[in-house]
C-alpha cells in the first residue's frame, strides 16, 4: 500500500524546512507519498484554516503539524481541526515546555516531537534582514542534522508509516512522544568520542540560543541594547554549526560516518565504511 502523509507547515522553524525530505531523501520511495500545505511565514487563523482545509481534502493516513510555538491559537486550532476530521496528528515544534498549555498537549492523544535546539531567531528589524535570516537557518539546519536530532525525528515518523503499512489506523496508531534533548539526539550517531562531545556541545549551545533571543526580542528595550543580544545569539548558533562541522570531519577521518538510507520500499538500511553497501 501507499501511505499518505500530510504535512502542515505553519510559519517557520528549521524542522519544517526538512521534515518531508527526510522521509524520502532520494525521491524514490514507492510505499508513501507526502502532501504539504503551508501558511507561509504567518500564523494567522485565516492562513491556518486554508492549510487545514487542503490537508483534510487530501485525506492523509496521518498528519504532521510543524510550527514554532505549538501552543499558539493557529497551530492549536490546526491540530484540533485535523483530529476532528479523524486524522491522527504528530506535532513538531520548538521548545515551549515552560508554557502551561504544553503540559496539556502532553496529556492529550496527539503525538509530538519537541526540538529543544530548534531555537527561535533574533527577529529584530535593526538586525534581521533576509540574508541574516537565511544564514541563521542554514546554521541551525546543520546543527539539527549533524547532532542526530533530524535522524531521530525521521525514524520516529517512519515508525508511524510502518504502522500504517502493517494495517493500523486512527486511534490505534502509536504516535511519537519525544522531547529531543542533547543525549537523545547524539545517541548512536558517532563512533569517535571527541566527535560525540563536540556534537553534544553544539546541541546544548543551540538550545541555549532560544532564551537569548527571547531576552533580545521580548524583554529588552532600546535597539542599542537588544541588537547586541540577538547578534550574540546568532554568533552562538554559528559556533554550534562550526562544532558540528568539526565533529563530522572527525567521523570522516576515521571512516565512521553513519549512513542510514531508505530503500524504495521504505526499509532503512545502514553502513559506516564509505566504500561499502548498506545492509
Amino acid at each position: 500500500m501507499v501511505v499518505k502523509v500530510g504535512v502542515a507547515k505553519l510559519g517557520n522553524i528549521a524542522s519544517g524546512v526538512m521534515v518531508e525530505l527526510l522521509l524520502d531523501e532520494r525521491a524514490d520511495r514507492q510505499d508513501m507519498q507526502t502532501f504539504m500545505a503551508t501558511s507561509g511565514t504567518k500564523l494567522e487563523v485565516e492562513d491556518v484554516d486554508r492549510v487545514v482545509s487542503n490537508l483534510i481534502a487530501y485525506k492523509p493516513d496521518f498528519a504532521i503539524v510543524v510550527s514554532p510555538n505549538g501552543v499558539l491559537p493557529g497551530p492549536t486550532g490546526a491540530r484540533e481541526a485535523l483530529k476532528a476530521a479523524g486524522i491522527p496528528v504528530v506535532v513538531i515544534t520548538d521548545d515551549v515546555t515552560t508554557k502551561k498549555e504544553w503540559a496539556d498537549l502532553k496529556e492529550s492523544d496527539f503525538g509530538y516531537i519537541i526540538q529543544k535546539a530548534d531555537s527561535m531567531i533574533g527577529a529584530r528589524r535593526e538586525f534581521l534582514d533576509p540574508t541574516e535570516m537565511s544564514d541563521y537557518n542554514g546554521n541551525l539546519v546543520k546543527v539539527l542534522t549533524v547532532t542526530g536530532a533530524f535522524r531521530k525525528m525521521q525514524i520516529a515518523l517512519d515508525a508511524v508509516i510502518d504502522q500504517v503499512k502493517a494495517g493500523k489506523s486512527g486511534a490505534d496508531l502509536e504516535l511519537p512522544k519525544i522531547v529531543m534533548t542533547a543525549d537523545k539526539a547524539v545517541k548512536d550517531e558517532f563512533t569517535n568520542p571527541y566527535a560525540y562531545a563536540k556534537a553534544r556541545a553544539a546541541f546544548e549551545i543551540a538550545a541555549a540560543v532560544a532564551m537569548v533571543n527571547v531576552k533580545g526580542c521580548f524583554m529588552t528595550k532600546g535597539f542599542e541594547n537588544y541588537v547586541p543580544i540577538v547578534a550574540s545569539a546568532h554568533e552562538m548558533m554559528r559556533a554550534a554549526m562550526i562544532l558540528c562541522e568539526e565533529a563530522r570531519e572527525i567521523e570522516k577521518g576515521c571512516d565512521g560516518v553513519v549512513r542510514m538510507p531508505h530503500k524504495n520500499d521504505g526499509t532503512i538500511v545502514s553502513k559506516t565504511a564509505l566504500i561499502s553497501k548498506p545492509e
